[in-house]
C-alpha cells in the first residue's frame, strides 16, 4: 500500500455521482433499454461504476494503513468482496437466471490474475531489470492454498454422486463453504502475523505508514467507503441489465459476463500491482495478484452459497473439460514460474499466452 497523499479528486466524485445517478434514476422511473440513449447512459454507468471501485479500494487501502494489520488487509479484502457478492448475486439471481455466474467469475478471476496481471507484471518487470526476485515462500503459500481452493471449488463439484450433474447437494455446499472460510482465515492470520516475513521483499522490512493517516482523513474514508460499497450495491441491478443486453447485442457467451465481473472487481488491483512490477517491487505485485484470487474464492464462493441456499437457487461450480484444462495448465505454469524466485520475460510471456487462450476460447470454444 502506498502512503496517503491528498485526497484524490475521484475518491470523492465518483462515489458522489454514482449516488446522484442511482436517485435520477430511481426518481425518472428509468430502466435500461437497448437504444442509442440506453447505449449512452450504459457508458455513463459503467464509467461511474468503474470510478467508484476504484475509489472504494482507495479508501479501504487509507482506513487499512491506519488500523495496521491483520485488520487491514481484512477490510481491503472484505470491501472487494462486498463488491464482488453484490454483483454476481444481483446478475445470478436476475430476470434471467445464471446458475453459472459464480463458477465463470471465480475461473475468470483466476485466468485474470494468475495469467493476465501475473505475465504482464512478470514481462513487463522483465524488460526493464531483466530479472527480477520475491519470496519464493511466500509465492508457495499461495499457490498450495489457490490450487486446493480452485479444486475443491471448480473441480470436484464434476466428480460428486450425491447430486448429479457439476454441482453440490446442499450438505456438500455447506461444508465445501466452512473449509474454504476456515483454511483462509488461517491463511490471514499466517500472512498477517505468523510468518509476515514470507509476504515481504528481504531488504524492505516492513514499515508502519498509519501515523501517516490524521483522524479527520480516517473519518473521512470510513463515511466515503460505506457510501462507495452502498452505491455499487444499488447500481449493480442496472449493471446486471447492460450486461445482458451486451452479451445478446455482441453473441458473447454467457460466461462472458463472469469475465466482466472480474475485471470490473480486478482492474484497481490490476493497476496498483502493474505500477509495482514497474518499481521493481515484484513482490508487491505477486502479493496483490495471488492474493486477490484466493479472497475471491475464499470469500465470495461461501457468501454466494449463503445467498443461494436462502433463496433456494441453483448453483452451478463444476468447469468443463476444457476450462480444467486451461485450470491445470495455469497451475503447472504457476509452479515453474514462482518455484524459483526470479523471473524474466519468457516466464511472463507464456502467462500471457495462456491468458490470451482463455479470452479466445470465450468466443471460439
Amino acid at each position: 500500500m502506498s502512503a496517503p497523499g491528498p485526497m484524490p479528486t475521484s475518491a470523492w466524485m465518483f462515489p458522489a455521482l454514482s449516488v446522484l445517478l442511482f436517485a435520477g434514476a430511481t426518481a425518472l422511473g428509468y430502466t435500461f433499454m437497448p437504444s442509442v440513449a440506453g447505449w449512452l447512459f450504459a457508458l455513463v454507468l459503467l464509467a461511474i461504476l468503474f470510478g467508484t471501485v476504484f475509489a472504494a479500494v482507495h479508501h479501504a487501502e487509507v482506513i487499512a494503513q491506519r488500523i495496521g494489520e491483520p485488520y487491514g488487509t481484512l477490510l481491503l479484502t472484505l470491501a472487494v468482496t462486498i463488491i464482488e457478492v453484490a454483483l454476481i448475486a444481483t446478475i445470478m439471481l436476475g430476470e434471467k437466471e445464471v446458475p453459472t455466474l459464480a463458477r465463470d467469475t471465480v475461473f475468470a478471476v483466476v485466468m485474470i490474475v494468475c495469467n493476465g496481471i501475473a505475465g504482464i507484471c512478470i514481462f513487463i518487470g522483465g524488460l526493464r531489470y531483466r530479472e527480477q526476485d520475491f519470496q519464493v515462500s511466500g509465492a508457495n503459500l499461495y499457490l498450495s492454498m489457490l490450487f486446493m481452493l480452485a479444486t475443491i471449488t471448480l473441480v470436484m463439484p464434476n466428480y460428486t454422486l450425491t447430486a448429479p450433474g457439476p454441482i453440490y447437494s446442499a450438505a456438500q455446499l455447506g461444508f465445501v463453504s466452512i473449509v474454504t472460510m476456515l483454511l483462509y482465515g488461517v491463511f490471514l492470520y499466517t500472512q498477517t502475523i505468523r510468518h509476515r516475513d514470507y509476504f515481504v521483499r528481504e531488504a524492505a522490512g516492513i514499515a508502519d505508514d498509519g501515523a501517516h493517516v490524521s483522524n479527520r482523513m480516517l473519518t473521512l474514508s470510513i463515511a466515503l467507503l460505506l457510501i462507495s460499497l452502498l452505491a455499487v450495491v444499488l447500481l449493480a441491478k442496472k449493471f446486471s441489465l447492460v450486461v445482458d443486453a451486451g452479451t445478446a447485442l455482441f453473441g458473447a457467451p454467457p460466461s462472458f459476463a463472469g469475465v466482466l465481473v472480474a475485471l470490473l472487481i480486478l482492474l484497481p488491483e490490476s493497476v496498483a500491482a502493474i505500477t509495482a512490477a514497474r518499481g521493481n517491487d515484484l513482490q508487491k505485485s505477486v502479493n496483490l495478484a495471488l492474493g486477490s484470487s484466493l479472497a475471491t474464492i475464499g470469500l465470495t464462493i461461501p457468501a454466494v452459497a449463503a445467498a443461494a441456499y436462502a433463496l433456494d437457487k441453483q448453483l452451478v461450480l463444476g468447469l468443463n473439460a476444457q476450462e480444467m484444462v486451461l485450470l491445470l495448465l495455469t497451475f503447472m505454469l504457476s509452479m515453474l514460474t514462482f518455484g524459483t524466485g526470479r523471473t524474466n520475460i519468457l516466464f511472463g510471456l507464456v502467462h500471457m499466452v495462456v491468458f490470451a487462450v482463455f479470452v479466445f476460447m470465450q468466443f471460439v470454444p
